[in-house]
């Protein structure tokens, strides 16, 4: 402004920078723009104009451009308005079509300078966080700078857990293929033993039945061989009452170291120990086992080691001495009056061992009548003695005891058996003959056999 302006213009002026101002608050105020809280808002000016512009264009729409006077010019202009308002009716909806348009706009512009308006209305404190926004604008650029990275890392890493768990899923489809093999063998083991242990079961159920069967069948036999034995005996003679002694033999005893005799010909105690072994299978299960002519006690030895009662009986007191020292129960004493004393029944076993020889022929069958008393049913009876079959024994043992009196036959022995009421009898001959006189093997079998078999023989039977 110049110096030279005066009061009235500067007022003036004022006045219309006044009015400028107003007029562009207005305007920013219906049309907002500018910075928002740090942010731009959009300036719909280029709008505005091109809006204005559309309108001009729309108002002249079936209008003359105005031309300079003169009789042509306005036979022109008079033609010009004659065809505009003939090209009324074809340009009509387009005229109607572009006021819409530019209402449309208009009502466009409006809502968008509400919408500026409205933000201008904001108080500062829902300014929104720039500089997280900014924060995570870099991070989000810088995720999408390492995006390729990451990827390519994450698909070796998937590719390499999916080969881990292939691995793993076989490895477990191993283990598992493993541990049903190991249940399928526990499995078949178990049946297998449980099939063994059902057989065993079986089996010995099927023993028990048979020893049972046995045992039953055993009880008939014997039955019915007390009935046999009873039938018979009513129908035969009874036998003499005859008494005796077990004594040495003889009218005149001899009196000698019998120990010693014993020692050189018979043989020592540890011989004849394992000679008696072979009978003690036949005393299991007793309970109290008498020993006829004990001698030195070897049956009672075998005895007393398996827990069996046994009582022995010899007329030397020498023997009785000795059996007295070794803490067996031994006793000197007739045995036909030990039997009676003891009571029928009193013992289930008997023993009597190279004892019925040194008898006279009548005291035999009363030794076994006795013994048949004294034993209970089915107790067992032993007897041991030279055997009258073998020739041989006459030229070897028999006669060098001085107390022998006659050999017992088994036929004989098994006989007296039988009338004392025994069953089951067996017999067994042992000590071939030919063993302690080579020269016999020179001799015929059948003659050998025949007359020089056994030395001694066992007759062995059970009370019925």
């Amino acid at each position: 402004m110049s110096e030279k302006t005066s009061p009235r213009q500067r007022t003036h002026e004022e006045e219309l920078e006044q009015a400028i101002r107003e007029i562009r608050e207005r305007v920013l105020a219906r049309y907002p723009s500018g910075m928002w809280h740090g942010l731009e808002l959009p300036d719909f000016t280029p709008v505005l104009e091109a809006r204005d512009q559309a309108s001009a264009k729309v108002a002249a729409i079936g209008r003359v451009n105005p031309r300079q006077g003169g009789v042509l010019n306005g036979l022109i202009q008079g033609v010009k308005k004659t065809i505009a308002r003939g090209l009324g009716w074809f340009v009509r909806d387009q005229v109607e079509f572009n006021h819409a348009t530019v209402r449309s706009l208009d009502a466009v512009l409006e809502g968008l300078n509400a919408i500026n308006r409205t933000l201008r209305t904001i108080p500062p404190r829902f300014e929104p966080p720039m500089e997280e926004m900014r924060r995570e604008a870099a991070e989000l650029r810088d995720i999408r700078s390492n995006w390729i990275v990451w990827k390519r890392e994450w698909e070796e890493r998937l590719g390499r857990n999916e080969i881990q768990f292939l691995r793993a899923v076989a490895d477990l489809q191993a283990a598992y293929a493993q541990r049903t093999a190991v249940l399928e063998q526990r499995f078949e083991e178990r049946v297998e033993g449980q099939h063994r242990d059902f057989e065993g079961a079986l089996e010995r159920a099927n023993f028990a039945m048979q020893q049972r069967f046995w045992a039953e069948l055993e009880k008939v036999r014997v039955e019915y061989e007390r009935i046999i034995y009873a039938e018979i005996r009513s129908v035969r003679q009874q036998p003499a009452e005859v008494g005796g002694r077990l004594s040495g033999g003889g009218d005149v005893p001899v009196d000698i170291d019998w120990v010693h005799f014993a020692n050189k010909f018979r043989g020592d105690a540890p011989k004849i120990r394992e000679h008696f072994a072979k009978y003690t299978e036949r005393f299991a299960g007793c309970e109290r086992v008498l020993d006829i002519g004990c001698g030195r006690g070897e049956f009672l030895s075998l005895m007393q080691e398996r827990g069996i009662a046994a009582v022995g009986v010899d007329l030397h007191e020498e023997n009785i001495a000795l059996l007295a020292g070794q803490g067996m129960d031994a006793r000197r004493a007739d045995v036909f009056e030990f039997l009676a004393g003891e009571g029928p029944g009193a013992f289930d076993g008997i023993f009597c061992a190279q004892v019925i020889e040194h008898l006279p022929p009548g005291m035999v069958w009363k030794l076994v009548e006795a013994c048949g008393r004294a034993l209970r049913r089915g107790g067992v009876i032993v007897f041991e003695t030279p055997n009258p079959e073998c020739l041989a024994i006459f030229s070897t043992h028999f006669y060098l005891d001085p107390s022998h009196t006659r050999p017992v036959p088994p036929a004989l022995l098994c006989f007296y058996l039988e009338e004392a009421g025994f069953g089951r009898l067996e017999v067994e001959r042992f000590a071939m003959a030919f063993e302690e006189r080579p020269e016999l093997r020179e001799l015929p079998a059948s003659l050998r056999e025949g007359f020089f078999g056994g030395l001694d023989y066992a007759a062995f039977a059970r009370k019925l």
